[in-house]
């Protein structure tokens, strides 16, 4: 990159932020949006009996965008919903919609993007996607947000309606930026002394206060509750700095000032914060690695995962910390991941356990997937430990990426794809999942009943072919007390998808652990009752015992 090329960057992406929303890519010129990874919005993410269907694990074109040029999209590691703008400041939504979190004003999943009408006489230049909320920002610094408010996450300094699903205005004037974790948000302004404000859950520390906000519920009770925080207030740590970067994962938060100095701050599990320790910080703290000959540049990449953060530092070399995969040991200070060294990384964004880089003329995803979000086609490898390039956009540019829960998003230049975007297949929806609302109690019963049923008819025709054994019995009673398990999971209670420390739960799939997993197939393993001996006992149930992760339960014979 020149001197030149430089410094345009820098004044076109100063204020630039990450989170999973592709930070870096910020210019004006749009493109087409490819989009693969999972599209059953109701399941993703959770644990339902037959797991999610119709993946798309190649790069997609999406029929309403086809031609559209797009300028930057956004997604969550948490979120299963997504947003494109595009040049003329049109804003685009799709995805899961249980709490409103796609503005248009009901609670209807969208499987192809859609215009959110009451934001268009409005040019929209940024936005951020949390788990079940959106932030946008428009051309002469106004904030709207729209979804899940419990946490007062919203910004607009109530916490009255759980649920907003049309449009409403933030409490924050001069917006440059904002930039959402699962249940808080980040707003960038340009007001001296208050460069950074922050909204929502303030559980471990990520609003940078200084408190959790921590109370007893009740008297007599020892279950605790977060204050929530409706109103952004700006961090007084940085009341006489300036910062122009920020991302968000999902319970902390990575910021980058004036001087190029890097701090972070919130849940601290995993070393994702990269201060050698797993502690909470709950007021911005300094990350001593970027500092005197290794501070940021101007055109510094940001971004953050459910469980890591990265940047780019001087020579574009890019650095990561955190829980990189779901294996091996975590890196609990920045180091530089050697396999993208001397690449010119424009645009990054990390999901749940995935991760998506545009540089030069590719695009590199690596990292643990579960609905195709890697891109490498039906013949490609799954999952990869390792930066690999997605063969089919080879020689292509990507201006911008955006990962979400089990998906990606990816802008690519038309200008040098040539006829290759001709050949890639377009995504038409489901025309089952449009117009049909998906309030919370009607979701929870989809998810409940639709999938068992068909599982439930399939078992009962077995059982009235075979002489099921006692120990095949109880493993009904063990079945439906998943799916009673999953009715909880999905009665529209915000937790659904983190556990306890606020990190997303990779097993929102057909459990493996104790249930037999491997995508909802059951029984195997075990002999024919025929062949079981007169005089041999049945193998007991034994839940939980002897269940590897490929779904095959005990070894036959066992007692």
């Amino acid at each position: 990159m020149s001197a030149s090329d430089s410094e345009k960057r820098a004044e076109e992406g100063d204020s630039d932020g990450g989170g999973g929303g592709g930070e870096g890519g910020g210019g004006a010129v749009g493109g087409e949006l490819l989009y693969c990874g999972g599209t059953s919005w109701e399941t993703m993410g959770r644990k339902v009996v037959g797991g999610a269907t119709g993946n798309l694990v190649a790069p997609t074109r999406l029929r309403p965008l086809v031609g559209v040029d797009v300028r930057f999209v956004a997604s969550g590691c948490t979120a299963c919903h997504c947003v494109a703008l595009d040049v003329e400041g049109r804003c685009y939504t799709w995805g899961r919609n249980e709490k409103g979190q796609l503005g248009h004003g009901d609670t209807l999943h969208r499987s192809l993007p859609t215009i959110v009408s009451q934001l268009s006489k409005y040019k929209i230049v940024k936005a951020s996607v949390g788990k079940n909320h959106t932030v946008v920002v428009t051309e002469d610094g106004k904030s709207f947000s729209f979804g899940m408010n419990k946490h007062g996450q919203l910004g607009t300094g109530s916490v009255k309606n759980e649920i907003e699903p049309s449009p409403l205005p933030c409490l924050v004037s001069e917006v440059t930026n904002a930039v959402c974790g699962a249940d808080f948000t980040v707003w960038l302004s340009s007001v001296e002394g208050s460069s950074i404000l922050t909204a929502g859950l303030p559980q471990y520390g990520q609003l940078g206060h200084g408190t959790d906000n921590e109370y007893n519920a009740k008297d007599s009770s020892v279950k605790l509750a977060y204050e929530p925080q409706p109103r952004p207030r700006a961090i007084a740590t940085f009341s006489e700095k300036t910062v122009v970067k920020v991302a968000c994962g999902t319970n902390h938060t990575v910021a980058v000032d004036s001087n190029g100095f890097v701090y972070t701050w919130g849940f601290g599990g995993y070393g994702r914060l990269g201060h050698r320790e797993q502690k909470d910080e709950w007021v911005p703290r300094l990350v001593e690695v970027f500092q005197r000959h290794n501070v940021l540049p101007p055109n510094a990449v940001v971004s953050a995962g459910a469980t890591n953060s990265a940047c780019t530092g001087g020579g574009g070399q890019l650095y990561m910390w955190g829980k990189l995969k779901t294996t091996g040991d975590d890196w609990m200070y920045p180091k530089p991941l050697m396999d993208l060294s001397g690449w010119n990384i424009r645009c990054m964004a990390s999901g749940n356990m995935h991760h998506v880089v545009g540089a030069d003329d590719s695009c590199i995803s690596w990292g643990h997937a579960l609905y195709g979000e890697l891109g490498y086609g039906p013949l490609g490898q799954k999952s990869s430990a390792n930066p690999k390039k997605v063969d089919i956009l080879d020689g292509m540019n990507v201006t911008s990426v955006g990962c979400g829960y089990g998906f990606s998003l990816i802008v690519v230049d038309r200008t040098n794809a040539g006829d290759r975007l001709e050949q890639l297949e377009i995504y038409d929806g489901d025309p089952s999942s449009e117009g049909v609302e998906k309030s919370n109690n009607a979701n929870a019963a989809a998810t409940k009943n639709t999938p068992t049923t068909a599982k439930s008819s399939a078992r009962n025709s077995k059982r009235r072919k075979k002489d099921l054994s006692e120990s095949e019995e109880e493993e009904e009673e063990e079945m439906d007390d998943d799916d009673d398990a999953d009715e909880d999971d999905d009665d529209g209670d915000e937790d659904d998808d983190e556990d306890a420390n606020g990190d997303a739960k990779r097993g929102r799939k057909p459990s493996s652990r104790g249930r037999g997993g491997g995508g909802g197939k059951r029984g195997r393993g075990r002999p024919k009752a025929a062949e079981r001996s007169a005089n041999e006992k049945p193998a007991s149930s034994g839940r939980g015992r002897g269940r590897g992760r490929s779904g095959k339960r005990g070894r036959p014979g066992r007692r």
